[in-house]
């Protein structure tokens, strides 16, 4: 039942069977466990030593065969946090490796939901304004929505500018999307949409979304094409600016 969720915290799939046989009986024997996963015994020997290594079983030790029995799942939180605190140690030097090499004029593309996750990523790494042409809202989108939170407040603890150039149907299909936005935003003519389609520029890249709709996306497939060039990406900013200047001001736009 929590074979997944186990393997996600960084168990083996042999580990997670296990963990989950013992919090299911309590205690049990290797003969036990070897029953009810289908693991080879002497497999499960050499598992059950690696899980007493991380503190995860114990041995309950007594006349004939061992019992084996499981620490709290609290254990879990424990092991989650210590491989935290080792990443942030190592952090700074894996995005010094990360940028020794110069991105430039690449072309990569992103998918789907984590895809997503990294081009949020960039903008906040990137830390410079960011300008949407026909937005529509996709942090709304039931797979990401709950990464936006933390995007939002890294953001604003960087003080990076949005700049927000929405499709004219938002304002009546999502107006709820305002109480994010709460300023330098603007709607694009009516009749000027474009249904699936999105650009994002920001810094010296140019994203160009697909299958994107008004709060969310089409289907598993969406992408993000990244343009890293920053003639091209100036080009768009100037674009983005003859767009602005034309379109209709709202009580809390401005553009700068």
């Amino acid at each position: 039942m929590y074979l997944e969720l186990l393997q996600n915290l960084g168990l083996s799939k042999n580990e997670a069977q296990i963990y989950e046989t013992l919090l299911e009986f309590g205690e049990a024997t290797v003969s036990k466990i070897a029953i009810e996963t289908n693991i080879n015994r002497r497999n499960i020997y050499d598992v059950l030593n690696r899980m007493m290594d991380k503190g995860l079983v114990f041995p309950i030790l007594q006349k004939g065969e061992s019992n084996y029995k499981p620490v709290d799942p609290d254990k879990l939180l424990e092991l989650l946090k210590e491989k935290e605190t080792e990443l942030q140690k190592s952090l700074p030097d894996l995005q010094k490796l990360y940028r020794a090499t110069p991105k430039e004029n690449e072309v990569y593309i992103y998918k789907g939901p984590e895809g997503w996750k990294n081009y949020m990523r960039d903008m906040l790494r990137i830390g410079e304004p960011a300008y949407f042409i026909a937005a529509k809202g996709g942090w709304l989108d039931e797979r990401v929505k709950h990464f936006y939170p933390q995007f939002l407040k890294e953001a604003k603890r960087k003080n990076i500018e949005f700049y927000h150039l929405f499709d004219w149907e938002v304002q009546d299909q999502l107006p709820e999307i305002l109480k994010d936005i709460t300023k330098n935003y603007k709607f694009l003519p009516n009749g000027y949409s474009a249904p699936g389609g999105a650009i994002d520029i920001f810094g010296d890249q140019v994203n160009i979304i697909s299958n994107i709709q008004i709060g969310g996306f089409d289907d598993e497939d969406f992408s993000f094409t990244v343009i890293v060039n920053q003639q091209i990406a100036d080009s768009f900013r100037i674009w983005f600016k003859y767009m602005w200047d034309f379109c209709p001001d709202n009580h809390y736009s401005h553009y700068t």
